[in-house]
C-alpha cells in the first residue's frame, strides 16, 4: 500500500529517490496514524534529502572539532590518577588490578571507543542499558577522582601541619576504596535521576507593558530533551503527556531536541508531534541539532507541526494585542557555515509596541539581549550544571548563568535545567530535570 506523506510523497518502504511533491504546509498536529505509519511518513517527507544520501545512512552525527581530543585527554588523566591512587595500592592479585585498570581507562575513553563501532560521540547507537552502564562508570570516574583529590589534599595539609593523628587517619587503607564505592553509588543514583521523567515547575514572570489580554498567559518551556537511545520514544511520550496535562497556551522548545540522525531518531522523536497548545509549538535549535543532518532536522521539526525560528520572529495575537516570540540560532553554527545568532535580524519588522520573548539556547548573551529591549529570555544548554558544585564551573562557561531566574537589567532571564541529558554524561545529583510552566503577569505599572 502506498501512503501520501506531508510533502506529497507516495513512497512505501522503498528508499528509491523520486522527484519531490509540492511544498509542505504548516501543521500543528500530525495525522492520526499509528507510530509505524507516522515514522514512515516522516522519513518519506524528507526523502529528497535523506534517501539520496547513502540510502538513509549518510551524515552520521559528529562532535565539534577538538571536543573528542580534549575530553579524552582530561578523562585519561583522571583515569591514570585513579589507577595510581586507588586501584594499584589494593591488596589484590596483579591480574585483578590490571583488569580494574583496564576498566577504569575503558570508562574514561568509552566515548571514543563506542564512536568507532556504533554511532558517534554525539549519539552512541548502542542499547539503552549499555549507555546507562557507561554513563554510570563515567560519572563514578569523575566523582572518584574528585574524592581522591580531596583526600590527598587533606593528607598533604596534615603532613604540613605535622599532625600524626590526622595523617594516620587519612592513610587508612579502607578510606580510598570507600571513596571509590561512594562515587560508584552516586554514579548509579545520578544516572537514575538523569533518566527520570521531569516534573513540572511553575513560575510567574512580570513583564512591563504586557497587554491585559496576555495577563495570565501560560508558556510551557521544554529544553534539552536529547531524544536518543538512552531517552527513547517512551520517555519522550511521558514528557509530552506531562506537558499537555498542564494545558499551556503556547509551548516553546529552546533547543537540543535530539541526538542522532532523522532515520535513527524517528521513533524517539515522533511523540513530540503530540504536543498540544492553542497557539502551537515554537522551537529553536541548540548546538546538538548541528551535529547531525541540520537541514533535515529543520524539515522534520516542521513536518511535525513545529514552527522553527532561525533568526526570525512570530507573533501571538489576542485581538489588537500582540506578543512577539523571537528565536536565534546557536553559535556552533559558524563551524558548519550556517547562519550565526542574529537578534537584530530576528527582530526585524517586529511590532515595536509588543513585548518580546526571546528563545536563545545559551544564556550567555543575556546582557546584550536585554540591551536590545528583550523583556524575557528563555534558555537551556547548561542542564543546571548536572551536579551540585560542578554548577559553578558550568556557570563560568555560560556568562555567569546556570539555573533558574535572573534579573538582567530590565529583562528576566530563565535558564531551565532541561528535561533530558546528552547520553555521554547522563547524570544529575541535586539538580533535577524540569518542565517549566511560565505564567506571564503584567508588571504593576502596566496594571495602573
Amino acid at each position: 500500500m502506498r501512503r501520501r506523506s506531508l510533502q506529497g510523497c507516495t513512497c512505501g518502504v522503498s528508499c528509491q529517490p523520486h522527484p519531490p511533491g509540492p511544498p509542505q504546509t504548516q501543521r500543528r498536529t500530525p495525522p492520526a496514524r499509528g507510530p509505524a505509519v507516522r515514522r514512515r511518513t516522516l522519513l518519506c517527507a524528507l526523502e529528497p534529502r535523506i534517501r539520496n544520501q547513502s540510502r538513509c545512512t549518510a551524515n552520521l552525527p559528529t562532535a565539534p572539532p577538538g571536543t573528542p581530543i580534549v575530553l579524552s585527554v582530561i578523562a585519561s588523566v583522571l583515569a591514570l590518577y585513579i589507577v595510581l591512587r586507588l586501584v594499584w595500592p589494593l591488596r589484590l592479585p596483579l591480574a585483578a588490578r590490571l583488569l580494574l585498570a583496564v576498566l577504569v581507562f575503558g570508562m574514561a575513553l568509552h566515548h571514543r571507543i563506542v564512536a568507532q563501532f556504533a554511532g558517534t560521540m554525539a549519539s552512541p547507537e548502542i542499547p539503552k542499558m549499555a549507555i546507562a552502564v557507561l554513563a554510570t562508570g563515567f560519572t563514578a570516574l569523575l566523582l572518584g577522582a574528585l574524592f581522591l583529590l580531596l583526600l590527598d589534599a587533606a593528607l598533604l595539609l596534615a603532613r604540613l601541619l605535622r599532625s600524626a593523628r590526622a595523617t594516620a587517619a587519612l592513610r587508612a587503607r579502607w578510606l580510598r576504596p570507600a571513596a571509590g564505592l561512594t562515587a560508584l553509588a552516586l554514579g548509579i543514583f545520578g544516572v537514575s535521576q538523569g533518566m527520570a521523567v521531569p516534573k513540572p515547575r511553575s513560575i510567574e514572570v512580570e513583564i512591563a507593558g504586557l497587554p491585559a489580554a496576555f495577563d495570565g498567559y501560560r508558556v510551557l518551556q521544554l529544553t534539552d530533551i536529547h531524544a536518543s537511545r538512552l531517552l527513547t520514544g517512551d520517555w519522550v511520550r511521558r514528557v509530552v503527556a506531562e506537558s499537555n496535562a498542564l494545558k499551556p497556551d503556547l509551548i516553546v522548545i529552546t533547543g537540543d531536541l535530539i541526538d542522532g540522525t532523522v532515520a535513527a531518531r524517528a521513533d524517539d522523536f515522533l511523540p513530540l508531534g503530540e504536543l498540544q497548545a492553542p497557539d502551537g509549538v515554537i522551537a529553536i535549535t541548540g548546538n546538538h541539532e548541528y551535529y547531525a543532518q541540520y537541514t533535515e532536522w529543520m524539515q522534520a521539526f516542521r513536518a511535525l507541526g513545529m514552527q522553527v525560528l532561525e533568526n526570525t520572529h512570530t507573533e501571538v495575537r489576542r485581538g489588537d494585542a500582540a506578543l512577539t516570540i523571537a528565536g536565534v540560532t546557536d553559535p556552533v553554527a559558524q563551524r558548519y557555515d550556517l547562519p550565526q545568532p542574529d537578534l537584530a535580524a530576528a527582530l526585524q519588522g517586529a511590532d515595536p509596541q509588543a513585548p518580546v520573548i526571546l528563545l536563545d539556547h545559551r544564556p550567555r548573551e543575556a546582557k546584550a539581549n536585554a540591551a536590545r529591549g528583550v523583556q524575557l529570555q528563555l534558555s537551556g544548554h547548561t542542564h543546571g550544571g548536572h551536579i551540585i558544585g560542578m554548577d559553578q564551573l558550568v556557570k563560568r562557561a555560560n556568562g555567569g548563568y546556570v539555573s533558574g531566574r535572573y534579573q538582567v537589567g530590565d529583562m528576566t532571564l530563565y535558564v531551565s535545567n532541561g528535561a533530558g541529558l546528552w547520553p555521554g554524561f547522563a547524570a544529575r545529583i541535586g539538580v533535577p530535570s524540569e518542565i517549566t510552566l511560565i505564567t506571564l503577569k503584567a508588571a504593576p505599572k502596566a496594571r495602573e
